[in-house]
């Protein structure tokens, strides 16, 4: 039966209504996660901290003193790259969850091998490039199937250093909101466990694919902390209550006086710590 305007309006408001009670829904529900220690991480914290440096000492050395203050860490290119699979061992054998921040963009059989040599070295989660298209996010998926115990594989949808401006210059239309759904949807159809997005897009991301779909945040700030070269950022509340499940942050705990004070003064921010 075919609807007039009228009762059409009305279900599109319904099932627009209906998002946004499922979307309100995820995120008290993140939150009660925290509180609980139940984070979809498997710890109680929601903090991975950004190793972001070539000296694999000094990536100990910091790794040692916050994985009491953290659920765990983000290994990125300046470290791989400086370190290669002996420095991220030695990272994934401190027991905490790691997250191999890679980016993969390439030809799918190439990201297929990459991704199967990544997943061997034991690391909790890692990502590629959902502008890669869908071939090569199945390929990396079927890759790390007969992996015990598989990682999470995570899209990149836009990075959190781009603001609107950069996307026009790129020739990319549309928000970064809008294009962030864009790569998510079809990165939730091709199997892939979740993505990275910026917090701006968290509710739109949650809206668009459920509340099972992992939202990895980068590009946190706590209150009055320095932007640097991120542009679409939040706090760490901000971010959790919008939906986010883990949050990466570096500079402000890594590159502060007391990097331990630090993590426990985000902590009691969202509240693990009274």
């Amino acid at each position: 039966m075919k609807l007039g305007s009228g009762a059409a309006d009305c279900v599109s408001l319904r099932r627009h209504g209906e998002h946004r009670v499922e979307n309100a829904h995820a995120a008290r529900n993140t939150l009660l996660r925290v509180l609980r220690g139940e984070t979809l991480s498997g710890r109680n914290n929601p903090v991975f901290v950004a190793l972001d440096t070539p000296d694999p000492g000094h990536a100990l050395q910091l790794a040692g003193l916050l994985a009491p203050h953290v659920g765990g860490f983000k290994v990125g290119l300046e470290f791989l790259t400086a370190t290669g699979p002996e420095g991220l061992r030695r990272i994934v054998d401190l027991g905490r969850p790691v997250f191999a921040d890679v980016k993969f963009h390439d030809i799918p059989n190439t990201v297929a091998g990459a991704s199967r040599a990544l997943a061997a070295q034991r690391v909790a989660y890692f990502n590629i490039h959902a502008s890669g298209g869908a071939a090569m996010m199945r390929a990396a998926r079927d890759a790390i199937e007969g992996t015990n115990p598989r990682p999470k594989l995570l899209a990149v949808t836009i990075l959190t250093s781009l603001d609107q401006a950069d996307l026009q210059a790129l020739g990319l239309q549309g928000t970064a909101r809008e294009r962030v759904v864009r790569l998510a949807v079809p990165a939730k159809s091709c199997g892939l466990d979740g993505v990275v997005c910026s917090a701006e897009e968290i509710e739109a991301v949650r809206e668009a694919c459920g509340p099972d779909f992992l939202i990895v945040t980068p590009g946190i700030r706590p209150e009055g902390a320095a932007l640097a070269d991120q542009r679409r950022v939040k706090t760490p509340t901000e971010a959790l209550r919008a939906g986010a499940d883990i949050l990466v942050i570096g500079r402000p705990i890594t590159g502060a006086r007391d990097p331990a004070e630090a993590a426990r003064a985000i902590a009691r921010e969202i509240g693990l710590l009274i």
